[in-house]
């Protein structure tokens, strides 16, 4: 998903950081060579590579956890990292390295990987792969096709850290969010429309007008900047039957790509969340807060439902969690706006997803890939996924098993634990198999499988999924099973024309959205067609055809290039 802009301060502070990209100097790496060439590849001996990676990961503890201190004696790698300061997306950074011509030896661009492709910054990975790294051609196997950049350009630039074959996804970590607390008194209810959802909601905050001496909040969103797209608009979506393919809605028989704003079922959705701003169910504050302002009222336990992502609220629901409030935290249902409606959150993509890749500036590739070919083998992937064996899990007949105390540390204080531990922050250096899949010893390569789950979840959880018949939060959702996989896959994962007039529309349109959008919701109900209308025009206006008709050209190419189909 595209991404914010940073403040200039922050961006004059990371361009200041430009000046430590590029990889150590041979005297500090005695497995590389000034000429570029690799030397001893197979050496563990010290090198540090520098990497920057497009998500926040403020739990990044510079290696010195467990995890990454195993990472360094098993390979003799450091990482040197910097992350986008506040979930940013590495806009302004990556604008910045390209510009200035200076990269880190590996970098994880998110959805600018075209901009660095396009100034030359990034090295094609093909023979490197096909040479020095076994594990990654495993992991990927027949869907080497999916990762080269374009028919017209078919180098592969970045590998996927999450390969995604044959994974399953065992639980739902999104969707419209209730609490525990308000299920429990009313009897746990049905909630499977908007109406149902409205109704619990209503019903709850007319009996508990407060909450610990404060106002309750029926439902609160997260428009801080481009986290209007998950809790606001992505929903709109989800809510009326179509799957995430960022701000397109695709044909699945044509392929014509359309703003999905225009589909007048999403109208429908954006009339019901103008409904609940003037019924007074929805947070007066939702288009003017903050992010770290829409965390706090969450921890404070006074906000009966969320529409959102668990990564987006999870500081939040973890505070809550760490004072022993486990009835505040969310249910996850799979609201649409009536019942003949499929929820397709769980619509398979197939193989796809942002990568990490090598830039120019590293003067060991061969050392990097290997590096990256090791994290990707199964001793690395357990070891990024489970931690280190006897301190982190113990193995019982053969079985991966997580004592009851880390279980606790690991659900109960996740920051500190991820910090120490260095558990899961190492997802975006390399390739992995995602939930579902199991090792050559019978066990899931992550710990993300039903057992492990059910493990996790609070009292609360389990009460409210015995209630609704389910064993975790997934089997209240339509199955992947019920839907075809998509074959252009995750769309707003594709890469799109980097100048030209592609991205001068994609930014006024944004720009119509995000101030429009909100205004159709708080408006008089009386306005709400012809403000959400003088929107669609204003779309239109701005050269949406244009564009929608470029990207409909995309996703026809990439579609012809994974699946050989002649696409007209």
């Amino acid at each position: 998903m595209k991404i914010s802009k940073a403040s200039r301060l922050v961006a004059l502070v990371l361009a200041g950081s430009l000046m430590l990209a590029g990889c150590s100097s041979s005297k500090d790496n005695p497995g590389a060579a000034d000429t570029g060439k690799a030397g001893d590849t197979e050496s563990t001996a010290p090198v540090t590579f520098t990497f920057f990676g497009a998500d926040a990961s403020p739990n990044w503890n510079n290696m010195k956890d467990d995890v990454g201190q195993e990472i360094t004696k098993k390979t003799g790698v450091t990482i040197n990292a910097e992350y986008d300061v506040g979930s940013g997306g590495g806009d302004n950074k990556v604008s910045l390295m390209a510009a200035s011509g200076e990269y880190p030896d590996m970098i994880f661009a998110k959805g600018n990987l075209g901009m660095l492709v396009d100034a030359g910054a990034m090295i094609d990975l093909t023979d490197l792969i096909e040479k020095h790294a076994p594990n990654l051609k495993k992991i990927y196997s027949s869907n080497m096709n999916r990762l080269k950049y374009s028919n017209e350009d078919p180098k592969i630039y970045s590998i996927p850290t999450n390969a995604g074959v044959d994974n399953v996804v065992f639980d739902a970590t999104g969707g419209f969010e209730i609490q525990h607390r308000v299920l429990k008194e009313l009897g746990y209810p049905k909630v499977r429309t908007l109406k149902d959802y409205e109704n619990v909601l209503k019903q709850y905050v007319a009996k508990h007008p407060t909450t610990n001496g404060q106002p309750t909040i029926p439902l609160t969103l997260n428009a801080d900047d481009w986290k209007i797209m998950i809790t606001v608009t992505n929903p709109a979506f989800l809510a009326t039957g179509a799957p995430d393919d960022g701000e397109y809605y695709i044909d699945p028989a044509t392929y014509e790509a359309k703003l999905h704003y225009k589909r007048p079922e999403e109208k429908e959705y954006f009339r019901w969340l103008n409904h609940m701003y003037t019924e007074g169910l929805l947070d007066k504050d939702t288009f003017i807060q903050k992010d770290d302002q829409y965390k706090a009222k969450i921890s404070s336990g006074r906000v009966l439902g969320l529409i959102d992502q668990e990564w987006d609220y999870q500081d939040a629901e973890n505070a809550l969690k760490s004072s022993g409030k486990n009835e505040y935290t969310y249910a996850h249902f799979p609201v649409t706006i009536s019942e003949d409606i499929k929820d397709k959150s769980m619509q398979s993509t197939g193989f796809d997803g942002y990568g990490v890749g090598i830039t120019t500036s590293c003067k060991d590739p061969v050392r990097a890939i290997k590096f990256l070919d090791w994290l990707a083998s199964d001793e690395g992937q357990v070891l990024r996924n489970w931690g280190i064996e006897g301190k982190h899990y113990k193995v019982e007949n053969g079985k991966r098993v997580i004592p009851q105390d880390v279980q606790n540390r690991k659900v109960n204080d996740a920051s500190n634990f991820a910090k120490e531990t260095g558990i899961g922050l190492y997802a975006a250096f390399s390739a992995r198999y995602g939930d579902g899949v199991k090792d050559s010893t019978g066990n899931y390569y992550t710990t993300n499988f039903p057992e492990q789950i059910v493990a996790s979840y609070s009292d609360a959880e389990k009460e409210s999924l015995k209630a609704y018949k389910a064993t975790t939060w997934k089997d209240l959702f339509p199955s992947e099973k019920e839907f075809p996989v998509k074959e252009w896959g995750a769309a707003y994962n594709m890469t799109v024309p980097t100048d030209g007039e592609y991205q001068v529309i994609f930014k006024k349109t944004q720009d119509i959205i995000r101030k429009s959008i909100p205004e159709a919701i708080l408006s008089k109900p009386g306005d709400f067609d012809r403000v959400y209308d003088n929107f669609l025009a204003s779309l239109d206006k701005a050269g949406a055809p244009k564009m929608e008709a470029e990207y409909t050209k995309l996703v026809k190419a990439r579609v012809a290039l994974w699946t050989g189909k002649d696409v007209k």
